[in-house]
C-alpha cells in the first residue's frame, strides 16, 4: 500500500481558513478530522510530530477490541480497510484487526486525504500563551513555528490535554479516591494478583539500600485518592524472520545494575517452579501479521516502566522529552538485559534472541516504536463525568455516540515494599464491564469555560471509566463523533453543548455508528462499507 499524504506549508493551511483545527494526529485525531471532512467542513489537521494515528501506528497493533461486535462506524471502516490490505476475503473474512504499524499509518492517511483534510506535521503548541480567547471561545492558537490558526471549532486530540490545559478547562490527573464518585474501584488498590510479584524478594541490597526501580513511599491506603499516574510503556514491534531482524539496540547509558531486581526475580522464579520463565513470561507477545509481534508488558518486571510516568501530564515539555527518553532508555535496556546479561537463564536468553526489532517498522527511528504509549494523562472535568456506574450499571445513555466494552483496564502505577517488607506492585485494575453505550456529553467543557472545543481523548470521565474508555478503537468511534458533532455547531452557529444530540446521534447511525450490542449488526456496517469504497489494493 504505497499511500502518500501530501504535506503542505502553513502559509497554505492558514489560507485555507479551516472551519475546525484539530490539534493532534492520533487515531481520534484522524478520526475527529475525517469525521467533520466528510461532513463537509474544511479542516486542518495539526500533529506536534511526524506521524498520523498515535498508537495504532505506533505499535500498539494488538487492538484491544473487547467485545468486538459494538465497534462501529469509522473505527470498523479502519479495521475493514486492513482486512482489504491483507486480502483477508481469502480466508472468508472482512476485518483485520492486528495491522502492523506501517500498514495502519498508511490507512489513516488514504482516509485523510480522501476526505480532504489538510494535516501539518512539526506543529506543536506553543507552550506559553498558545491559545487565544475572547471570552468563552477559543479565537486562534499558536504553534511554536509562529504559524497561528483560527478556526470556527477546535478539537484537542492529544493524549496529554495542552491545548485543554491551556484554554482554561477544569481538568485532573491521577486516581480519585474511593468516595469522591463512590466508586469501589477508586484511588489506591488493595492486594492484586495480576502482574503481580509470585515469589517474595527483599528489596535491598546488602547495604540497606532499596533497589533500583522500587519507589521508597507506601502505597497508601486502599480507596485513597493521589497524584499518581499508571504505567506507560513502548509497544515493541520484533520479527521472528531473521531476514527481517535488527539487533537489538543497547542504550548508550546501559547500567546492568537498573535491572538487578529483575535478575533477582528471574532466579528466584526459576527456583520455585523448577523452570526458567519463557519469553512470554516477562513480556507479553502477540502474533501479528508477516512473523512479527507486538510485544507488551507481562508479569511483575517488564516493559512496563512503572512509577515514572506520574510527572508526565504536566511536565514542560522539556520535561516530558527528558522522560520520554528516559523510558527509551529502559525499554531498550530491558531487553538488551534479557538478550545478553548471564544472569538471565540460558532458555530464556535464546527465546529473546530469536527475535529483533522489524527491520521494515519504524525506519526514520532506528526500527523503535515512534509513540511512547501514554495511557493515561490529564483527564477534563466537564459537563458530565463517566464513573464506575456507567461502565456497570448505569449502561444506557440519552445522548449515545458510540458503545464500549473493553475491561476497565489499569496498569500498575507504582512498585513499593509492602508491609511484610517484601516488594509489590499496586495500582493493576482488570475487571470486567458490560457493554455500555458512550455519552456525548464526556467530550464537552462547561460551557461557562469554553463552548467551541471539544476533548476526544483527554475527556471526562474518573481513572476507573477512563480506564475502559481508553481504547483505540473508542478513541476512534469517539472521535468520529466529535466531528459531526462540530460540522452540526458550525452549520447552527452554537456551541458545542447545544448541538441537538437526537441529530446527533442519528447520523451517526446513518454513518454505521453502533449504539446497541447486537452481534449481526456489524456485518450490516461493513456491507455498507463495501458499497461506497472499493476494495483497497492487497498489501
Amino acid at each position: 500500500m504505497k499511500l502518500v499524504l501530501p504535506l503542505l506549508l502553513c502559509a497554505a493551511a492558514c489560507a485555507q481558513n479551516p472551519d475546525l483545527v484539530v490539534y493532534g494526529g492520533t487515531a481520534g485525531g484522524a478520526m475527529t478530522a475525517i469525521g467533520a471532512a466528510r461532513q463537509g467542513l474544511r479542516v486542518t489537521l495539526l500533529e506536534p510530530r511526524d506521524h498520523i494515528g498515535g498508537m495504532v501506528s505506533g505499535g500498539l497493533s494488538r487492538t484491544d477490541v473487547g467485545r468486538r461486535e459494538v465497534i462501529g462506524g469509522y473505527a470498523l471502516e479502519f479495521y475493514w480497510r486492513a482486512g482489504t490490505a491483507y486480502n483477508m476475503i481469502q480466508h472468508l473474512q472482512d476485518i483485520a484487526w492486528l495491522p502492523e504499524p506501517h500498514v495502519a499509518e498508511a490507512i489513516f492517511r488514504r482516509m485523510l486525504h480522501d476526505a480532504g483534510v489538510t494535516v501539518v506535521f512539526h506543529s506543536r503548541l506553543r507552550e506559553k500563551d498558545g491559545v487565544r480567547k475572547r471570552g468563552t471561545r477559543i479565537e486562534s492558537i499558536t504553534m511554536e513555528n509562529g504559524a497561528t490558526y483560527a478556526a470556527r471549532v477546535f478539537a484537542d486530540c492529544t493524549y496529554e490535554g495542552d491545548l485543554m490545559a491551556q484554554a482554561g478547562v477544569t481538568f485532573t490527573w491521577g486516581r480519585e479516591g474511593s468516595a469522591q464518585y463512590g466508586e469501589s474501584l477508586a484511588g489506591v488498590r488493595g492486594e492484586t494478583p495480576y502482574h503481580q510479584f509470585k515469589v517474595d524478594l527483599v528489596p535491598r541490597d546488602a547495604a540497606g539500600h532499596l533497589l533500583p526501580e522500587i519507589s521508597p513511599g507506601p502505597a497508601g491506603e486502599p480507596g485513597a485518592a493521589d497524584r499518581k499516574v499508571q504505567a506507560y510503556n513502548f509497544r515493541l514491534i520484533l520479527s521472528h524472520d531473521p531476514a527481517n531482524q535488527v539487533p537489538y539496540p543497547k542504550p548508550v547509558n546501559y547500567d546492568a545494575a537498573r535491572y538487578e531486581l529483575l535478575a533477582r526475580y528471574l532466579e528466584a522464579v526459576t527456583k520455585a517452579q523448577g523452570r526458567a520463565p519463557h519469553f512470554g513470561e516477562v513480556a507479553s507477545v502477540i502474533a501479528i501479521p508477516n512473523q512479527k509481534a507486538d510485544v507488551n508488558n507481562n508479569g511483575a518486571f517488564s516493559t512496563d516502566y512503572i512509577g515514572h510516568s506520574w510527572d508526565y501530564p504536566n511536565a514542560s515539555y522539556a520535561r516530558r522529552e527528558e522522560i520520554w527518553k528516559d523510558h527509551e532508555d529502559y525499554t531498550k535496556g530491558f531487553f538488551w538485559f534479557l538478550a545478553h546479561d548471564p544472569r538471565v537463564p540460558a532458555s530464556l536468553q535464546k527465546e529473546a534472541n530469536e527475535w529483533g526489532l522489524a527491520r521494515d517498522e519504524f525506519p526514520d527511528n532506528g526500527h523503535f516504536p515512534n509513540q511512547l504509549y501514554i495511557r493515561e494523562a490529564r483527564r477534563m472535568v466537564g459537563e458530565y463525568v463517566m464513573t464506575q456506574k456507567d461502565i456497570q450499571t448505569d449502561l444506557a445513555k440519552p445522548d449515545p455516540i458510540g458503545m464500549g466494552s473493553y475491561n476497565s483496564d489499569s496498569h500498575n502505577v507504582q512498585r513499593v515494599v509492602n508491609q511484610d517488607g517484601f516488594v509489590r506492585n499496586e495500582g493493576d485494575m482488570q475487571v470486567a464491564v458490560k457493554p455500555y453505550q458512550i455519552p456525548y456529553r464526556i467530550l464537552l467543557p462547561k460551557k461557562a469555560e469554553i463552548e467551541n472545543l471539544l476533548v476526544p481523548v483527554c475527556f471526562s470521565a474518573s481513572h476507573v471509566a477512563y480506564s475502559t474508555l481508553r481504547m483505540e478503537p473508542q478513541y476512534m468511534i469517539i472521535g468520529q463523533a466529535a466531528g459531526v458533532a462540530a460540522a452540526m455547531a458550525v452549520r447552527a452557529n452554537a456551541a458545542v453543548q447545544d448541538v441537538d444530540t437526537a441529530q446527533l446521534t442519528r447520523t451517526l447511525v446513518e454513518n454505521g455508528a453502533i449504539l446497541e450490542y447486537q452481534p449481526d449488526r456489524q456485518a450490516a456496517v461493513v456491507n455498507r462499507f463495501k458499497s461506497h469504497w472499493p476494495p483497497a489494493p492487497a498489501k
